[in-house]
């Protein structure tokens, strides 16, 4: 009996401790969480200066996965996707003009061999030189459509409007869904409510912030679609 009267007492003083001082702890946490993030993103625009674009874009987002976990609304967020687009986009433009080059390159080697297998066939031949000429065309235009696709991922188009938020017109970096099944991008969605009113900006339905869902399927989308078309964290939609 007694031991279970010194258990409750041990169990109450630990609910009163963790009463006292989870602030603190709150406070300890938050605070190194925001000097790990500031770290991440200093560290990150060092790296850019260096242009050492893929190790700077690493950094960056992480200070972006820490800042929005400790403040998803915050000004640095927005500031940190600022410099994660201008560094992707760098780093998308080094290697798609290097990889430009050397198709370039590929394909004037490719048709100077086709060239002169052409002028080798057209000199064997002496009645279908017409028929080796007509060949050699028909060749060109295939290695034509096959170098058209190769560089079709370094050609902006138009983003999916799926993938864009109604407010910014941009590209989701933090899509969260409404009560009314709208997507939005977290922070255009909650200025709006703060300063406009708190409804839904298209079906004008009345919504609270605490209602707002994280749409992972589109954030997971975007993941992808920006995986493959790097050009687009500058353009809009």
């Amino acid at each position: 009996m007694g031991s279970i009267k010194f258990c409750f007492v041990l169990f109450c003083f630990g609910l009163l401790f963790l009463e006292f001082f989870d602030p603190f702890f709150s406070f300890i946490w938050g605070y190194y969480t925001y000097v790990l993030w500031q770290a991440h993103y200093m560290l990150g625009l060092a790296l850019l200066q260096k242009k050492e674009y893929t190790d700077g874009v690493k950094e960056l987002q992480r200070a972006l996965d820490l800042g929005r976990s400790s403040n998803p609304t915050g000004y640095m967020v927005e500031e940190i996707w600022e410099e994660l687009s201008k560094a992707k986009y760098m780093e998308w433009e080094l290697v798609s003009a290097r990889r430009s080059w050397e198709l370039s390159s590929l394909k004037e080697t490719c048709e100077a061999a086709l060239n002169q297998q052409c002028a080798l066939d057209m000199s064997r031949t002496e009645e279908s030189s017409d028929e080796a000429y007509i060949a050699h065309t028909e060749r060109l235009k295939a290695l034509e459509r096959v170098f058209e696709k190769a560089a079709e991922e370094d050609k902006p188009t138009e983003v999916p409007g799926y993938l864009c938020c109604n407010i910014t017109l941009e590209i989701f970096r933090d899509p969260v869904i409404s009560p009314s099944g709208v997507t939005y991008e977290r922070a255009a969605i909650l200025e709006h409510l703060k300063k406009v009113g708190k409804f839904d900006p298209i079906t004008r339905e009345k919504i609270d912030p605490s209602k707002l869902v994280p749409n992972l399927a589109i954030k997971e989308a975007v993941a992808a679609y920006l995986e493959k078309h790097v050009w687009a964290y500058k353009l809009g939609c």
